[in-house]
């Protein structure tokens, strides 16, 4: 079964227990910090980021994205980079030049390190401690900007194996940030795809705050398909709330490939709750999740439906959010440089945005629906969504036989062969385990005549 968020009460005693034995953190001495759970910006004024997340490191090019998110009323953007382990690294120089860019805009900037995304389950994925090499070797274009900046060790660090090392991984990490002279506030991601179903980062949050000699790390919960439910959101962030200890939901979306989020219950709970939220994503999405982009072609004229939510909606951005104190009547000092004119030489392939989240692994039944979504003269897109039974699933394969000669060309979020007009499709490493009710999409482009009757699908979960 999946895992409930009521689950815990030793749990809570001991995060309880472990914050009121350090007491009040130590305020940090030119930039943000953290106190009673809550962030407050180097003039002692509480924070709360309303804001969006942004893919630099895929597309550095898009420097005007900063000033169109400030635009839409944001008042903070997290920033992908990379360390140069997976994707092209940013340089020091350009790390200085999107903390410019921030500071032009009135923008604070969390900037985090993605090499690290699902390390464990990942192929290719670094480890904490190579993110923390990635940090100080650029630690020339953060120090100074304390003001301005939050460290976000490294993107969703473990996938579903291998995370019970996170507590430790982390408080190592941030002490050896600390020892090389770093002294803004830290951001960590939970384990699980960020999404923590195994409740890691919630009971170990307060050993890895107390880790920190400044006491000033900020924990981060991403919110996709794990938190369908009211239920769910408000528990976990409360337990957060309770131990006074600082939460932000550092990613979510309105839907997602592992589920439908409760979005309107994160916007509103984190806005009843003075707790901080950033969207995923701004533009640039690909690899089937092209619909979690807020703009089309990074166009500020043109909101998707999510962009619309996110930034115009009830308890949206635009409603919400308040200007860092830290700029009222500064002007930033280092212009940015120009926008670079040429694409990058790399651009990649499919953009991720973060990998599909899974739930914890168990077997039952599964059903699939068969929908298409699209035709035209020739050809036509179709979907297969996954449904667990009444338990979990580690993994399903579905199979249908088109009736017309139908043919799949091209599928993303499945592992699709043909034998004849008979389709069998696999999950993906990613997208295999869903709790109980829990569903995950599978979509492909396919060609074929003009009668195109919908195939019933069979499902077997394993």
């Amino acid at each position: 079964m999946k895992k409930r968020l009521s689950v815990a009460g030793v749990a809570l005693l001991t995060v309880l227990a472990a914050v009121f034995a350090f007491g009040q953190p130590a305020q940090a001495a030119a930039g943000f910090s953290v106190s009673g759970g809550k962030l407050y910006d180097a003039n002692g004024t509480e924070f709360i980021m309303r804001g969006v997340n942004h893919a630099h490191t895929w597309y550095p090019q898009q420097t005007t994205s900063f000033a169109d998110i400030k635009a839409l009323g944001a008042n903070t953007v997290r920033v992908v980079l990379a360390s140069g382990d997976r994707w092209t690294k940013n340089t020091a120089a350009d790390v200085s030049n999107v903390i410019s860019l921030c500071k032009a805009n009135k923008l604070i900037c969390v900037l985090e390190v993605h090499d690290t995304t699902g390390y464990g389950e990942q192929a290719g994925a670094i480890t904490l401690d190579r993110a923390v090499d990635y940090w100080l070797s650029i630690a020339s274009a953060l120090q100074g900007q304390e003001r301005y900046v939050i460290v976000n060790i490294g993107n969703e660090p473990y996938g579903n194996q291998g995370y019970a090392t996170w507590a430790t991984d982390n408080a190592n990490a941030i002490k050896r940030l600390r020892a090389g002279g770093l002294a803004h506030t830290i951001m960590v991601d939970a384990p699980n795809w960020g999404q923590d179903w195994s409740f890691t980062m919630r009971d170990n949050a307060a050993g890895v705050f107390a880790a920190d000699p400044q006491k000033n790390t900020v924990f981060s919960i991403h919110m996709y398909g794990v938190f369908d439910t009211a239920a769910e959101i408000s528990d976990y962030l409360g337990r957060f709330r309770t131990a006074k200890l600082p939460i932000v939901v550092g990613e979510f979306g309105f839907d997602h490939s592992d589920g439908n989020p409760d979005e309107d219950t994160i916007l509103s709970y984190t806005q009843a709750n003075g707790i901080g939220y950033l969207g995923w994503s701004w533009s640039g999405n690909g690899g089937g999740v092209e619909y979690l982009d807020m703009t089309t072609n990074f166009n500020p004229a043109a909101l998707t439906t999510w962009g619309q939510r996110i930034f115009n909606g009830v308890n949206g951005i635009k409603s919400t959010s308040k200007e860092a104190s830290v700029y009222s009547g500064t002007t930033p000092t280092t212009p940015p440089t120009t926008p670079p004119t040429t694409p990058p030489t790399t651009p990649p392939t499919t953009p991720p945005t973060t990998p599909p989240t899974t739930t914890p692994p168990a077997t039952g039944g599964c059903t699939a629906t068969y929908t298409t979504i699209g035709s035209w003269q020739g050809g036509f897109q179709g979907e297969v969504r996954v449904t667990a039974g009444s338990a979990a699933i580690n993994g399903w394969t579905t199979k249908w036989t088109f009736a017309n000669g139908q043919t799949v060309s091209q599928s993303w979020n499945a592992t699709l062969s043909s034998s004849g007009s008979t389709v069998t499709a696999r999950n993906v490493d990613y997208n295999g385990r869903l709790g109980a009710g829990a569903s995950a999409a599978f979509g492909f482009l396919g060609s074929g005549n003009s009668v195109n009757p919908t195939p019933t699908v069979t499902c077997t979960a394993s």
